[in-house]
């Protein structure tokens, strides 16, 4: 038996269970994540900073931990929640157990808690601030802690995980014999420029990039629209990140530089961002959505994709009457998931089509975006209803 631990919410829920990961104390925004597989891939997301997850698949651990599904180059959750924490990994790709990678990363952990009825709770009262501590189990105190956390409204965390500098990116896609894949001269000759701006984007975004054919550069999140066409980019991709996309206004600033000077691709927060670059509003939902089994359906070919998803936030699709049309909706409750151009090359969408972890079903999206920086310069605007004209054919 671990050490005993406590999960207080700030609206006074108490859970008890047992530690393991580091032993300390953590505060954070607690919410749940849907999927079976990829927990490695969850605590490495950079998306997750400034929040603790539970998990609902009730066996973590099973398969331990490597370097290689890493999406960045640490642990950004706060705290980590499951039912039942599997110490001895089973998967021949294991190089640590899950436990002794928190404890390296500094990440408190509870097991042995009911989970399910900590998910109905959230689903009824929403996700809220949370504090787990493994070194102070007075429950009022610890209620007391939650409840002064502040929250992810207006707080930039973009800030605390966007790269420092600019940096190229050059590794594609993995296989069994040969792991990563790096792109070779030859790839890069030819190859279109894409300027990703990071606002703490995934590796496995990077790789995807990549293996459809780009030249990848990175730049920090605070980059300018000046610096940014300085590149002569083909394309620019605006990346995932944390928390409160309206407190992160250069970042809207600089989107709002590039709108039609180039083509635009943004997944999550940078379709977020993209949607206050273009006037609109962001709100924040009640448990947001985080899981990898979420069914989306494209307006305009009636086609369903199960996606992965990880956000707290949303575009309000009425704040953007008239200046984007609205491509894709989340059917499970109706909020906006992709958005199109209206005489401008740009598209975005709510969800991960990268996936890592997740189906695959809207990897279609790199592509579209390959074709899109291809055909811009002979075709302007023009070019994007081409393309989506012909996945509809297709």
């Amino acid at each position: 038996m671990g050490k005993e631990a406590i999960l207080a919410l700030a609206d006074g829920r108490i859970f008890r269970g047992r530690a393991f990961g580091a032993i300390g104390e953590t505060a954070g925004e607690v919410v749940f994540n849907t999927a079976m597989t990829g927990y490695q891939e969850v605590l490495t997301d950079p998306s997750y900073k400034g929040q603790m997850v539970c998990m609902t698949y009730p066996e973590i651990g099973n398969t331990g931990v490597n370097a290689e599904d890493a999406e960045s180059s640490r642990v950004f959750v706060e705290g980590f929640i499951v039912r039942e924490y599997v110490a001895r990994p089973s998967n021949w790709r294991a190089e640590m157990s899950l436990g002794d990678y928190l404890e390296q990363a500094g990440v408190v952990g509870i097991e042995g808690i009911d989970t399910r009825a900590l998910v109905r709770h959230i689903r009824t009262a929403g996700a809220q601030e949370a504090v787990i501590s493994s070194v102070n189990l007075n429950a009022d105190e610890l209620v007391a802690r939650a409840a002064a956390s502040p929250g992810l409204v207006g707080r930039d965390l973009v800030k605390e995980v966007t790269c420092a500098e600019r940096y190229a990116w050059d590794i594609g896609d993995w296989d069994l014999a040969s792991g990563y894949r790096r792109q070779s001269a030859e790839d890069l000759r030819n190859a279109p420029v894409v300027v990703a701006i990071d606002y703490g984007i995934k590796r496995n975004i990077l790789r995807r990039l990549v293996a459809t054919g780009f030249r990848v550069v990175v730049m920090p999140a605070q980059a300018t629209a000046a610096a940014v066409l300085a590149l002569k980019p083909d394309g620019v991709f605006l990346s995932n990140g944390p928390a409160d996309p309206a407190a992160v206004p250069y970042a809207s600033e600089t989107v709002r530089g590039l709108l039609g000077r180039t083509p635009i691709f943004g997944i999550c927060l940078g379709h977020q961002i993209l949607g206050l670059a273009l006037g609109g509003r962001t709100y924040k939902l009640g448990f947001g959505h985080h899981g990898a089994n979420h069914p989306v359906m494209d307006l305009r070919t009636r086609r369903v994709e199960i996606t992965s998803q990880n956000h707290g936030f949303a575009v309000d699709a009425e704040s953007l009457a008239g200046r984007a049309e609205l491509s894709h909706r989340n059917l499970n409750d109706q909020t906006v998931e992709g958005l199109l151009g209206a005489g401008v090359p740009f598209f975005s969408v709510q969800y991960h089509p990268e996936a890592s972890p997740g189906p695959h079903d809207s990897s279609y999206l790199f592509d579209r975006f390959r074709q899109l920086a291809e055909l811009f310069p002979r075709y302007g605007a023009e070019a994007l209803d081409r393309i989506i004209a012909g996945e509809a054919r297709a």
